[in-house]
């Protein structure tokens, strides 16, 4: 085992970069007295968003249905049992790349009968080229904090024992309130409803934290310099 000196120390490194993915949750709901009603109205609504959500081709770049549900509604206050109607509601996620379209997306969502957008909430891609360079930068940050004190003790590296990731971090903002949701009735009967406008969205930073720490065998320190 060698005898030589040691120095460990922890690299760190804060990036900020723009957000590359922007996240949507759109539940589409219905209810009506009868099941097969509500069921039925609830097919013609998810399929209207689908086809929305699909006409602006490679700018969304996934969509999936993350559940469905119908369910009785009961009366409250009455003998337990006694069915008022029924709900459905059916969640679709949404993945958009190219954020020029993003505002009139979500606007044209939120403007649909009984449907609520919950979003947007920025992401990075898990492969994004943020991360491994906040890697490289903490490493470097490790060598140069060493090599700082080194210089200190008058000494100076002469090998790398040991480097570990102790991990990459992105602060995560997400929980957004809803963005807006359209009821039922809303709008005027009788009335081609217009386009809404489109609301302006601003992608919001995100930050990617890495950390390394390292050990360092150095030469002998000159401590009496």
């Amino acid at each position: 085992m060698s005898d030589a000196p040691v120095i460990s120390v922890r690299g760190e490194v804060v990036l900020e970069a723009q957000p590359e993915l922007a996240l949507l949750s759109v539940h589409v709901q219905s209810r009506e007295d009868e099941r097969r009603t509500a069921l039925d109205r609830l097919v013609e609504r998810n399929q209207r968003a689908l086809d929305l959500i699909r006409s602006y081709g490679e700018a969304v770049e996934r969509v999936e249905t993350g559940g469905l549900s119908i369910s009785p509604v009961l009366r409250q206050r009455r003998r337990e049992g006694e069915i008022r109607g029924y709900q459905g509601t059916a969640w679709i996620k949404v993945t958009v790349v190219d954020f020029t379209v993003l505002g009139e997306l979500v606007t044209r969502l939120g403007d649909m009968e009984r449907t609520f957008v919950h979003g947007p909430q920025w992401d990075l891609r898990r492969d994004s080229e943020v991360y491994a360079r906040a890697a490289r930068q903490a490493a470097q940050e490790a060598v140069a904090r060493a090599r700082s004190y080194a210089e200190a003790l008058g000494a100076r590296l002469t090998g790398l024992i040991e480097l570990a990731d102790s991990g990459l971090i992105r602060d995560d903002h997400r929980g957004a309130a809803p963005l807006m949701a359209t009821l039922a009735g809303e709008v005027s009967r009788g009335v081609p409803p217009s386009e809404p406008e489109p609301i302006t969205l601003e992608p919001e930073t995100q930050y990617v934290r890495s950390s390394v720490e390292a050990r360092f065998t150095v030469t002998p320190p000159d401590l009496d310099g």
